[in-house]
């Protein structure tokens, strides 16, 4: 849509020149007294509202805790409330300098905490308490263990359209209640979506909302990236403007990025006015519909801003699977529940946790400021209800996997120690009433989520290469995963004690480890930790009984495009983009299983990496290209050779991918000749026992055995084999950091 006059670039010129942050709020003056009112006057409430003969809550009757986030007028703790008929409670205590809030700051103030007090809602936060002293103003709110959407969304990347659904369908309800009080938003965005402790929703920060006298707003305010174009060219907004910044936030969630978004703040905020939707085509048709119809730049035309709101939304064929009575009823389980550890700052930012909790006394501010705030103070009327304390269980739930019931000790025995990773242990576990061994990986649910991990072994385990998960138990501090036992240790263990395999038992274990790699990948699971020490051998002779354990880094793609940011990764198997922290995908997996093909082959790590080698250093030396050119790589077949200088080529796209693999033509016949040479070993086998008498047959065994494994007999020393590197959270929320460091941040993680 083009722009209609010079006047709307005026007003994008004069946006570009205001608070960097993006969330302004000037009123029009004019315009405003148009309508009846002005902006002061409509969003200040001075009313006393807390009962009389309660006691008001001061800060002496708050424990802190943690320091949750800090902006540059106030902080955000955790607290425990020490005294009254809630002791032993957690809350968020957001506190506010008052001598360094601006004007506008103050009314914002006052409008969130008016309205916080009149919205009683499933799917928005909840107020209990405010209070103010000379210098500080208190607001004492839910303490949500899940942090917020937009951590979320960084971690996931973007999420699948079913877990998009559901956030979308109960932010939709909370809308909906908010518009049919006379309350627009106006500053919906991933930040300001909490999830509780079960993984539900909850719309917090209502300091840019419009309290409900008069339909009609014209202040220029919101984060730019999710402005409706009428708060962009300021010729009024109401309810509909909280629609088009619903469709910035699904497509978001969608697709892990924004529809309009500019070089600087003057390009998106003229992209918002005049740019072509580009829609991705990894959208559903229902998915596109809907979005379409939300990015209607006359708001008239709007999705939701007919005569029956939010309920033609509902209706939309992209919510045809949603009961929103269940919904609203919280009958319908989340995609997500956060793990509640024994610390209750896990989702919380250390950037801020780690400080000490301190609140400074404020400075004394004027009579005229003091006199603003009265009636500021509240107690929530559930506080004051005999027997209806409002109380954050501290106790961290069971049977929250659908595991098994039962006490996994009642039937099981641990032996010996297998082996330690990062975050769990792996123990012999014997069955109590059978006898039956297993491996039994125990992961300490305070130190790791391993939700994702058991699902993916749940969905797809039942791929012969997969190592095959039987059961799974837990209790209050750790998960059981109760996994087949592999006897033939693993494939660390093989390479060390052939020290150099040849190039067709290589192909062997190669073309057995694609198989299983293409059927996790096509089903959108990266594994991100491949190396020998993850992959098991069910019988230590038989090359072609590799399985592949640990799943524990893997992760599940939410789009064919979609690309992860965290570096998981083991130091000599790497893929670069890992390191460069600028996404990747699956062709990550490719590069590990290149590292582990030349490691087969030569007996040693390519690119010379050993421990020393910092990132920087792995990554010159793997953008170079240049492997280690030894004198088994040499003696290899040029066919070998240009096999691993693909599947580790520095450019993910140019790699092969695991299906290719598969059916790789040299791989292929690599195979048939050592089946062949098995098979033939084997003839022979048989055809000198029949020579020999019977009861030289265990002698004759014995020197086949031996004359086998001459023929595979170790050429080289064992591989070095780097340790696991540290998992490092994802910088993919730098462009909003920037903007926001002058905010003060509501409890996230």
């Amino acid at each position: 849509m083009p722009l209609a006059n010079s006047g709307e670039l005026w007003q994008i010129q004069r946006a570009n020149t205001e608070s960097q942050s993006g969330d302004t709020d000037e009123a029009v003056g004019g315009d405003e007294a148009a309508g009846g009112s002005s902006e002061k006057d409509v969003e200040i409430d001075m009313g006393e509202i807390a009962k009389n003969g309660h006691e008001k809550a001061t800060p002496s009757q708050f424990n802190l805790l943690k320091v949750l986030g800090q902006g540059s007028f106030g902080k955000v703790f955790l607290v425990q409330k020490i005294v009254g008929s809630d002791a032993g409670t957690l809350y968020a205590m957001k506190v506010l300098k008052k001598a360094t809030l601006k004007i506008k700051d103050r009314f914002r103030t006052q409008t969130e905490r008016n309205i916080l007090v009149d919205v009683q809602h499933p799917f928005i936060v909840k107020l209990h308490y405010t209070f103010q002293t000379e210098g500080k103003l208190y607001l004492i709110l839910d303490f949500l263990k899940g942090g917020d959407l937009f951590t979320r969304l960084n971690k996931e990347v973007m999420f699948t359209e079913e877990d998009a659904k559901f956030y979308l369908a109960e932010l939709a309800l909370a809308l909906d209640h908010l518009h049919s009080i006379g309350i627009i938003y106006r500053d919906l965005k991933p930040e300001n979506v909490l999830l509780d402790s079960d993984g539900h929703i909850a719309l917090t920060d209502f300091g840019l909302s419009k309290l409900p006298l008069g339909d009609v707003a014209y202040s220029f305010c919101g984060t730019v990236e999710y402005m409706a174009p009428e708060v962009v060219s300021r010729k009024g907004h109401s309810y509909a403007a909280d629609w088009w910044s619903f469709g910035v936030l699904m497509y978001e969630l969608l697709t892990g990025g924004l529809p309009f978004e500019g070089h600087d703040r003057k390009d998106t905020l003229t992209q918002i006015l005049k740019a072509k939707l580009a829609m991705p085509t990894i959208l559903s048709p229902e998915a596109q519909s809907l979005l379409r119809v939300l990015f209607k730049r006359n708001p008239a035309n709007r999705l939701g801003s007919g005569a029956e709101g939010a309920q033609d939304l509902k209706r939309h064929e992209f919510f045809a699977t949603i009961d929103f009575d269940d919904l609203f009823a919280k009958k319908i389980k989340p995609p997500f529940q956060p793990v509640l550890c024994s610390r209750e700052d896990e989702y919380f930012d250390e950037e801020y946790t780690c400080k000490t909790p301190k609140d400074s006394p404020g400075i004394p501010v004027s009579a005229d400021t003091h006199e603003l705030f009265k009636g500021f103070s509240y107690i929530a009327p559930c506080l004051l209800e005999n027997g209806t304390v409002y109380k954050k269980s501290m106790v961290t739930p069971v049977n929250s996997f659908g595991g098994n019931t039962g006490n996994f000790f009642d039937e099981y025995v641990l032996k010996d120690f297998l082996g330690a990773g990062s975050y769990s242990y792996c123990k012999l576990g014997v069955h109590k009433a059978t006898g039956q061994k297993y491996a039994v990986k125990i992961i300490e649910k305070s130190r790791c989520d391993c939700r994702e991990e058991v699902e993916i072994l749940r969905r797809y385990n039942q791929h012969p290469g997969i190592v095959s998960l039987k059961r799974v138990y837990e209790d209050t501090q750790s998960v059981y995963l109760v996994l087949e036992l592999l006897t033939g240790g693993d494939l660390l263990d093989y390479m060390v004690m052939k020290g150099k395999l040849t190039e067709q038992e290589s192909a062997v274990i190669l073309k057995t480890l694609a198989k299983s790699i293409a059927y996790l990948h096509e089903n959108g699971v990266v594994h991100r930790d491949l190396k020998p020490a993850n992959i098991l051998l069910a019988d230590r002779n038989a090359p072609d009984s590799v399985r592949i354990s640990d799943l524990g880094f893997a992760k599940q793609l939410k789009a064919e495009n979609g690309l992860l940011m965290t570096p998981c990764y083991t130091k000599s198997f790497v893929a670069p983009e890992v390191l460069k922290r600028q996404g990747y995908d699956a062709a990550c997996d490719i590069w590990s299983l290149g590292v582990i093909f030349y490691i087969m082959l030569c007996g040693c790590c390519p690119f010379g990496i050993r421990d020393p080698d910092s990132p920087q250093a792995l990554l010159k030396k793997m953008d170079s290209g240049q492997l280690d050119s030894n004198e088994q790589w040499k003696s290899l077949s040029s066919e070998a050779r240009v096999l691993v200088s693909i599947m580790l080529h520095v450019s993910p796209g140019k790699r092969p991918t695991a299906a290719q693999l598969d059916q790789h033509p040299w791989l292929n016949s690599q195979i048939v000749h050592y089946y062949d040479q098995r098979s033939n070993q084997l003839k022979s086998s048989q055809s000198q026992l029949q020579i020999h008498e019977r009861e030289h047959t265990h002698d004759l065994t014995k020197h086949l055995k031996k004359t086998v494994e001459a023929t595979f007999r170790a050429i080289a020393t064992s591989p070095e084999i780097g340790p696991l590197g540290p998992i490092a959270m994802s910088e993919l929320a730098r462009r909003r950091f920037l903007r926001n460091a002058t905010m003060l941040q509501h409890p996230t993680t």
